[in-house]
């Protein structure tokens, strides 16, 4: 770290109360995180504001100066209050489970050097984090993504792999894992169906749309590879099963290209079919079976529906409506 990177460090923490061990502590683990790790600018910023929330409770909690030995005498009882504390300044939970994840770096880093041992920063217990679904892409999002999935391959049955699978996914509100567990045999050629197995080892039926059979015809036909009826259809550059990681990274790819939000995940087209559908006109029951919810209100939540148009399709679709 450069002199003029321990200035601007020392100028960030010297409002706190650290005595001289923790400071150089604190900067030779910051050091290690940019050089070490490699974490970025944008990490290591995020770091110090957090670390400095956490040392400055430990100084108005104490009454006196940190020191190392106050660190390694740290109670459950002491971290939780500096969670409480958190909350009481309302920061959000997942905010506070950042901050958590980085206190407990930096105690696992004065661990490995031997300088302190606190078996307690480990055992807090991570805020509950609230439920968050990914957000719809609009029509025109999705309708591009699809004309640019895979674009940058320069392999032309890569480019179509892609293209089939997002259509897949999209077309038939399917999640990752659900379509690259099909073989050949699952999609027959001009099938109308496919039969899932969902979570729970839950079965449903959902109907395949022409432009799902010609996508993954067209990428039938430039596989290089053979596809045998019981062996996963979609293939790797080596041609074993496709991994969800190396699609998950095309999709980033797909953002970048076209600007979409970081919200834009394989499964968030899974939800923006289920939104697409109700905002076509879907009724809620036929949108719970195609996508294999055994709770209307998981939908409900999924598809994210203000309360009159949530009303309207559910009487519509419910029997005693």
């Amino acid at each position: 770290m450069s002199q003029g990177s321990h200035e601007s460090q020392a100028i960030f923490f010297n409002q706190l109360p650290l005595d001289a061990a923790v400071r150089h502590e604190l900067e030779a683990w910051l050091e290690w995180l940019a050089h070490q790790k490699a974490s970025s600018a944008h990490t290591l910023t995020a770091y110090r504001i957090d670390i400095r929330h956490f040392l400055g409770f430990l100084g108005r909690h104490g009454g006196g100066e940190v020191t190392l030995s106050m660190l390694g005498a740290l109670s459950l009882r002491d971290f939780r209050s500096w969670l409480a504390a958190r909350h009481d300044e309302n920061f959000t939970a997942t905010s506070t489970a950042r901050a958590l994840s980085v206190m407990r770096n930096f105690f696992r880093y004065l661990e490995r050097r031997g300088v302190i041992e606190n078996p307690a920063a480990q055992h807090v217990r991570t805020p509950k984090l609230p439920k968050s679904l990914p957000k719809a892409l609009s029509e025109d999002q999705a309708m591009a993504s699809l004309g640019q999935v895979g674009a940058d391959h320069t392999q032309e049955w890569v480019q179509l792999r892609d293209v089939a699978l997002l259509t897949l996914i999209y077309g038939c509100g399917l999640r990752i894992s659900e379509a690259l567990g099909l073989t050949p045999s699952d999609l027959p050629e001009a099938a109308a169906s496919v039969t899932l197995t969902g979570k729970g080892n839950k079965q449903r039926m959902v109907p395949l749309l022409p432009q799902v059979h010609e996508a993954i015809a067209a990428y039938k036909n430039a596989c290089p590879y053979p596809l045998a009826a019981k062996e996963p259809l979609f293939k790797g550059a080596r041609g074993g099963a496709l991994q969800p990681a190396i699609f998950q990274k095309q999709i980033r790819y797909l953002r970048a290209s076209l600007g979409l939000p970081d919200s834009a995940t394989p499964h968030a087209f899974r939800h923006s079919f289920a939104t697409h559908l109700l905002a076509g006109g879907g009724d809620l029951r036929t949108i719970q079976e195609l996508l294999g919810h055994a709770d209307l209100s998981t939908t409900q939540r999924y598809t994210k529906v203000d309360h009159e148009q949530l009303l309207s399709a559910y009487q519509k679709a419910h029997p005693r409506a």
